[in-house]
């Protein structure tokens, strides 16, 4: 069968008379609809502190007179996600997707509880750590599951969905900071209707199948292709089966276990993973989420003292992030994953800048009101360029540049270093800003900015429209030349 899909092509793929759309298999759409909440409750947790964190500093003293503490309730969510994602990759393939979204669920719900009642900040830290170990492992598994459920030719798109799950939840919690603002006990209830999402996908999710991926390389092949049956019509299905058959039978040569350490044996997987790592690396310190967990700060420090102006303000920021990732589902399969990074990094830079400049003539200006709606305007400017590129693109990659076995440990790698990163922004924010000033954190940023522009120019390569097996062919031929790009992967523990 021709790939259309290929380098030069449409991005579709002719099955019979029709072609597949993003809309092709409603039974698609609504696994990944489902998969997605694991984005939501990522999205609401990165986006409810930063409005939380305004009513916590007024319950608690120690918290608004130390910047640290503030930046530590933030930030363990993410070290809690760290954990997460790392284990997570195991437990994606040692037990499946489902059963490793299913636990995922558990560990949210008792974290937003326990944050919903803590009687001090360090209760309250506790929870976050929990919500956190939820997050991290639904950030691995999710991005896995769509894709290995989705024909090659709208992956892209499917996996993007995720990404507008998290910055649905990340709009969503917006909503709910302004809803409950008047609301006795405001923090604990925006923390702690989180855990309803979690609820409904945990038993959303007891319907829903494994992955057919998994199942039919852990030897349940009746299973797979009862799945793969629901995805596919019969002639697509028939070569659907066969490239499994052939993974099943490069998987049988190979160790039965991968482990960390043989992701650095192979010169192909070393490349794999310097890209998608890198592409997680580079998301979070070109700044998306120091926006995201301090935007109301931002506003204020803008000029915009009022809790709920600077909430209101951040929630037109939060809906321009859910606007521009719906505008990269569809250009991630039409215009490819390395030209949407390249310019969606362009346009973060031009608003880094701006945000920037704003912030520096705001010091040596009266004129505070002016350069205050410049920030603003630099914020909204930064996420329409960050949302439809840098947000879905590292986390599409990532989900389809490794092979089956390396999958889960890759995934769960790479995305541990994308919460390492979060983590090192969130809990440095605020201390860089107070020590240099918020202008000159803003021109850090941008600079780092374009050292993520040339690496994606260098190491990162376009995946549109291939099947798993054609990416990795690409490895073969980056590592060894094109001669040998037929070649399997090498073994796991062979030396490169």
């Amino acid at each position: 069968m021709t790939i259309e899909s290929l380098p030069g092509s449409s991005g579709y793929l002719d099955v019979g008379n029709r072609k597949v759309t993003y809309f092709s298999n409603s039974y698609v759409v609504g696994l990944t609809v489902i998969a997605g909440i694991g984005g939501l409750l990522f999205g609401y947790d990165t986006g409810v502190i930063s409005g939380a964190l305004l009513y916590i500093r007024d319950e608690f003293k120690q918290v608004d007179q130390s910047s640290f503490l503030q930046e530590t309730i933030v930030s363990m969510a993410l070290c809690g996600a760290m954990i997460g994602a790392a284990t997570g990759g195991w437990i994606n393939d040692a037990y499946g997707r489902k059963k490793a979204t299913l636990s995922a669920d558990v560990v949210f719900v008792l974290g937003s509880i326990v944050m919903a009642v803590a009687p001090d900040p360090y209760v309250l830290i506790l929870g976050r750590f929990l919500v956190g170990l939820g997050v991290g492992v639904a950030s691995v598994t999710a991005p896995v599951y769509i894709a290995e459920a989705s024909p090659s030719e709208i992956r892209g798109g499917l996996v993007s969905t995720n990404v507008l799950m998290i910055t649905g939840g990340s709009f969503l919690s917006y909503l709910v900071n302004l809803a409950f603002t008047e609301v006795r006990g405001t923090w604990r209830w925006m923390l702690g209707v989180s855990g309803v999402p979690a609820v409904i996908q945990f038993f959303l999710m007891l319907f829903l199948p494994e992955s057919p991926r998994w199942l039919y390389l852990k030897k349940d092949k009746s299973k797979a292709i009862a799945v793969l049956s629901k995805i596919y019509d019969p002639d697509r299905l028939e070569e659907e089966i066969d490239q499994l058959a052939a993974a099943f039978d490069e998987e049988t040569n190979r160790r039965n276990t991968v482990g960390y350490w043989d992701v650095f044996k192979s010169k192909e997987m070393r490349l794999a993973f310097l890209a998608g790592a890198g592409l997680q690396a580079f998301q979070q310190f070109t700044g998306i989420n120091t926006v995201m967990y301090y935007s109301p700060t931002i506003m204020q420090m803008a000029g915009f003292h009022s809790n709920q102006l600077a909430l209101l303000l951040s929630l037109f920021a939060a809906a321009m992030n859910a606007i521009g990732t719906i505008v990269g589902i569809y250009l991630i399969d039409h215009v490819g994953r390395r030209k949407l990074a390249l310019s969606s990094l362009a346009g973060v830079f031009l608003s880094l800048v701006l945000l920037a400049g704003a912030f520096l003539l705001q010091t040596s200006s009266h004129a505070t009101g002016l350069y205050g709606w410049l920030a603003v305007i630099g914020v909204v400017l930064y996420i329409a360029f960050f949302a439809p590129g840098m947000g879905p693109v590292p986390w599409t990659v990532n989900s389809e540049i490794y092979p089956e076995s390396y999958r889960g440990i890759c995934g769960g790698m790479s995305a541990t270093v994308n919460w390492i990163s979060n983590l090192i922004v969130a809990q440095s924010f605020l201390s860089i800003t107070g020590a240099l000033g918020t202008g000159p954190t803003f021109l850090i940023l941008a600079g780092i900015t374009v050292l993520a522009f040339a690496f994606v120019i260098v190491f990162v390569p376009e995946t549109k429209g291939l099947t798993f097996e054609e990416v990795e062919r690409i490895w073969k031929e980056r590592a060894w030349g094109s001669s040998n790009s037929r070649e399997p992967l090498l073994a796991p523990g062979d030396q490169a």
